[in-house]
């Protein structure tokens, strides 16, 4: 079974942060490209606030790299299949490269075991020659996959699809087809298009990992009905999602195959096999408000020093926000995040070391390297904790963003700038 523990944006701050690296990757990728995303900056918000995941306090995941990111692996993304109708070339019935409806089969099945699953991609996938079929079926408790190695004639290509269920209205099936955003996880091309009947289809084209373009390209396409299906298919340009060469100069499915694949009426029927969890919730949760992204990307641009231009920004996101700034010697990455109700996490974030002001605030600044892989990319990092548990942690990078090389020697902003920042009594009004 393959298990993509990797995605490209899920890294933490070093030991005065904490997570299970596996379950967050996967997560994102089911949730915000099938749980996830880009990498994406994902994986710096949630290290930002993984200390206090104990309690509850981390910030909402999003699709954005998804990190495909944007997302995990396809094959631990978990969706269902449906019958195989006969029909067009060899046999193959696919949705048309328009935006149409797919359909399912006017018969479906109860329950579809791992072969079966092969069976359907292997029919829907060009002609070619097939090996190292992987697959689970409806019937397992965790989700139905299948991933074979494809070979059309120009190299060997491992493609996999996942079935799963989302809610409908809820963020994950946000997330799922979303695209991640470009400063924390690079990519080639995103589109997302809208189906006649109310379906969305994401089509992404970036890497396995993005701080490494040369290597493995990840191409991947999310498809979620209104009724909440989930199809979500991958493809690489290797016979293994890692840990193998690059066998072509890319996957073998150009993203209108990618598209028909994921759109073929025959995977609804395998959505739908999946057992239904009598405790799955019914209703899109009520997300919490927190403190709004957009004020927070405005109060960090007002603090930001004379002398600094801001040439991006993030979009709005509870709690917590970005921007690329350039000073004329290149850009650097400046992400902040601001929470509530940190103080059981204290003793892990500060110690012994920590700076304790006279109104009992707690102050400590880091200078580590990058996370996410970036050539030379460090990190400088201002972390503070106010007495009623109110926290604002502010990092700077030489780079313009974690995934790509360092473009100067050192950020753009100090840490005396980045502690400033951090203790402005500005962050009081937004919280």
């Amino acid at each position: 079974m393959p298990v993509d523990d990797r995605h490209h944006d899920h890294d933490r701050y070093h030991d005065h942060h904490r997570g299970n690296d596996h379950e967050d990757r996967f997560e994102e990728r089911l949730g915000e490209a099938l749980h996830q995303a880009g990498g994406t900056y994902e994986t710096d918000r949630r290290a930002l606030v993984a200390a206090g995941e104990t309690r509850g306090h981390r910030l909402l995941l999003r699709r954005r790299a998804a990190v495909v990111a944007g997302v995990a692996s396809v094959a631990l993304v978990g969706l269902g299949g449906a019958l195989l109708v006969p029909g067009g070339d060899d046999g193959r019935q696919s949705v048309a490269t328009g935006a149409k409806t797919p359909v399912a089969s006017a018969t479906p099945k109860a329950s579809y075991t791992g072969d079966e699953l092969i069976g359907i991609l292997e029919k829907l996938l060009p002609r070619g020659e097939f090996s190292s079929p992987q697959a689970r079926g409806t019937d397992d408790k965790l989700p139905p996959y299948a991933q074979v190695v494809h070979n059309d004639g120009k190299g060997k290509a491992a493609v996999a699809v996942g079935f799963d269920r989302v809610l409908p209205g809820s963020e994950q099936a946000r997330q799922t087809v979303e695209c991640p955003d470009k400063v924390l996880t690079p990519y080639d091309s995103c589109v997302v298009t809208r189906l006649s009947d109310g379906s969305a289809l994401k089509i992404f084209q970036g890497y396995e990992y993005p701080d490494r373009r040369a290597d493995t390209k990840l191409w991947t396409a999310d498809l979620v009905t209104p009724k909440g299906q989930h199809v979500s298919v991958s493809e690489w340009n290797a016979a293994a999602e890692k840990d193998a060469p690059v066998s072509r100069a890319e996957p073998p499915l150009s993203p209108a195959r990618l598209k028909t694949l994921a759109t073929a009426g025959a995977w609804l029927g395998v959505v739908d096999a999946i057992p239904v969890d009598p405790k799955a919730p019914t209703a899109a949760p009520v997300q919490p408000s927190g403190i709004d992204g957009g004020s927070v990307a405005s109060t960090l641009v007002s603090l930001l020093p004379k002398g600094v231009k801001v040439v991006a920004k993030s979009g709005p996101d509870s709690g917590y926000a970005y921007v690329v700034v350039d000073d004329g010697k290149g850009r650097s990455l400046v992400q902040i995040n601001v929470q509530s109700n940190m103080s059981d996490v204290e003793g892990q974030l500060f110690g012994a070391g920590a700076e304790t002001l006279a109104d009992g605030t707690k102050v400590v600044t880091h200078k580590e390297p990058g996370e996410k892989g970036g050539a030379g990319v460090v990190m400088w990092t201002a972390d503070t904790l106010r007495t009623d548990g109110f926290r604002v942690v502010v990092s700077a990078f030489n780079s313009g963003s974690q995934e790509t090389a360092a473009t100067r020697d050192a950020p753009a902003l100090t840490t005396k700038q980045l502690r400033a920042i951090a203790l402005s009594a500005k962050w009081r009004g937004l919280g």
